[in-house]
């Protein structure tokens, strides 16, 4: 039986020596693929029992989920690159003889892959500094959506259309980018209406604030406000301030504020005009206004005869 057990000992034993690939610089053996193996399994296994603790934990309930997915996500690299570095000397790579060597290689990637290591180091500085999280409302010029992920290289981001945008992380940092989220709970957005010249404006100004009070995604602890902003061409411009905690569908909520708008016009007879033009001939002008009106003009003789042939 002993020499039974030893027998197998040196099978394991010379299976688990056995050389796969042997060079200068790499020494691949069946022990050194089982280690990292068990590495990788063991870095999965360490972050998944990491997450569950710390979501269970005070201090990750204590978090929002923006920074959870942070944190996690700066452990998460954390770990593998560890892993990843332990595993290449396993196999018998030395990493830091591989990076005095490989210096002319790097500043050459560097060279031909500067955008991705751009959008990496931006990846870096979202996750650090947080600027975007996980469930922040962004607006990228006209284009508002919701950020799913956010990873070291790209940000996934679901528009209002329900489809999923790709945005490299360098775009988020370079550009200007709204975050509806971080500003407040409740964030105001306005509407705008025009009414004809002669309207009662106190009562244009109830009708407007009763629509938005009325309306169930406005945030009633915040009161609406109604602004005769300006004196247009051919009306008069009011616009309608309103507080909303649903971000995400703003526009769903503008647009059905202009339906009941247009309907209580309508009930009021309160219209909404359109550009209009009046040309006067000299005779009816100087008739409408009088002689003393500056811009009337002078009326000869000779054009009230041709005008009056006219009509």
């Amino acid at each position: 039986m002993a020499e039974i057990l030893t027998s197998i000992s040196e099978w394991l034993s010379n299976l688990l020596s056995y050389k796969l690939w042997t060079n200068d610089f790499l020494r691949v053996s069946v022990k050194g693929v089982l280690q990292v193996i068990f590495l990788f399994a063991a870095a999965r296994f360490g972050f998944w029992t990491l997450r569950r603790v710390f979501m269970r934990s005070k201090i990750g309930t204590s978090y929002d989920e923006g920074r959870r997915y942070t944190i996690l996500q700066i452990s998460k690299y954390l770990i593998y690159t560890v892993v990843i570095v332990v595993a290449l000397e396993t196999v018998g790579v030395k990493v830091t003889a591989l990076l005095a060597a490989s210096t002319a290689l790097f500043v050459g990637l560097g060279l031909g892959l500067q955008d991705a290591f751009k959008d990496l180091s931006s990846g870096v500085i979202i996750l650090i500094e947080r600027t975007l999280s996980v469930g922040d409302i962004i607006q990228m010029q006209d284009q508002i959506g919701k950020v799913e992920a956010v990873g070291l290289r790209t940000t996934t981001v679901r528009t209002r259309d329900d489809i999923l945008l790709i945005v490299p992380n360098s775009k988020l940092t370079n550009e200007t980018v709204i975050n509806l989220t971080h500003s407040e709970e409740t964030t105001r957005f306005a509407v705008g209406v025009s009414v004809a010249f002669g309207s009662d404006t106190q009562k244009v100004a109830q009708i407007l604030n009763d629509i938005a009070l009325n309306h169930p995604e406005s945030d009633p602890t915040h009161e609406p406000l109604v602004v005769l902003k300006d004196f247009g061409d051919s009306a008069l411009i009011f616009e309608l301030n309103f507080y909303t905690r649903n971000l995400f569908f703003v526009e769903k909520i503008k647009s059905e504020l202009r339906f009941e708008i247009d309907r209580q016009f309508r009930e009021n007879h309160i219209i909404i005009p359109f550009p209009q033009r009046t040309v006067w001939k000299g005779p009816e002008r100087i008739t409408q206004f009088g002689d003393g009106i500056v811009g009337a003009g002078e009326v000869h003789p000779q054009n009230d005869e041709r005008d009056n042939g006219a009509v």
